[in-house]
């Protein structure tokens, strides 16, 4: 039996690996440091023998490059070998138009026929990660329905079908509660990234909230940062 990469962050707080095919929502705060934490994720897929699908809503493309680099990769050869993917929304969410090989489009529209033509055509390993680190950018350019329509039948059922693991963030407190209800229950797991202010001092925290397969650790922990900015956890 084939050995999976492996999830830091996530995995420090399982028992056992996560089960590929998973739809796992982070719900972080606005504040926190989450996209940092996900790049420290996609860097230690990348580092097992994964690949990682890296949609960059709320990042440019460059600043991800630098950051995995400083985490010790090699970006311009795991891209070329296609095991890196950045699909870049950032830069089309600000209005320019964008120089990297794989752009979602902003409209839902548009990215349910993307869905329908590409993705739920072409073979993924398991040994893929799809990281969204902001998916609440989709409500700056769609209405919240359609957008929650979107992830529950098109972007959801992906991860089942070709067995690949979603990871999508979300911020929390700026969508209705019948969003955050609706994907929370379809998701696997939730993921929650906060951050604490103790005095003069702020700590960001992580949790598991709520896992569907296997046992998990569900007390809060520490995140913390070193000089290349890779994300571990405190006990």
């Amino acid at each position: 039996m084939s050995i999976l990469p492996r999830l830091p962050l996530i995995e420090d707080l399982t028992t056992n690996p996560i089960t590929p095919g998973l739809n796992l929502v982070v719900e972080f705060d606005s504040r926190s440091q989450w996209y940092a934490a996900s790049l420290t994720i996609a860097a230690g897929w990348l580092k097992t023998g994964g690949e990682v699908l890296y949609n960059d809503a709320a990042q440019p493309p460059e600043k991800i490059r630098s950051s995995l680099t400083k985490l010790g990769l090699d970006v311009e050869a795991l891209e070329k070998q296609d095991i890196f993917r950045i699909y870049d929304a950032y830069t089309t969410g600000i209005g320019q138009k964008s120089k990297e090989k794989y752009t979602p489009p902003l409209k839902i529209t548009d990215a349910s026929i993307l869905f329908s033509q590409q993705f739920f055509r072409s073979g993924i390993s398991q040994n893929m990660i799809r990281i969204w680190d902001n998916a609440s950018t989709h409500a700056r350019f769609n209405d919240e329905k359609n957008w929650i329509e979107f992830e529950l039948s098109r972007r959801f059922p992906l991860a089942a079908i070709q067995k690949s693991t979603l990871i999508l963030g979300i911020i929390r407190g700026i969508h209705s509660d019948w969003a955050y209800k609706q994907l929370e229950a379809a998701a696997d797991g939730i993921i929650d990234f906060r951050l604490e202010e103790t005095g003069e001092q702020t700590r960001n925290l992580m949790r598991i909230s709520s896992l569907r397969s296997g046992s998990f650790e569900s007390r809060w922990h520490e995140v913390r940062f070193d000089d290349n900015s890779a994300a571990s956890l405190t006990a």
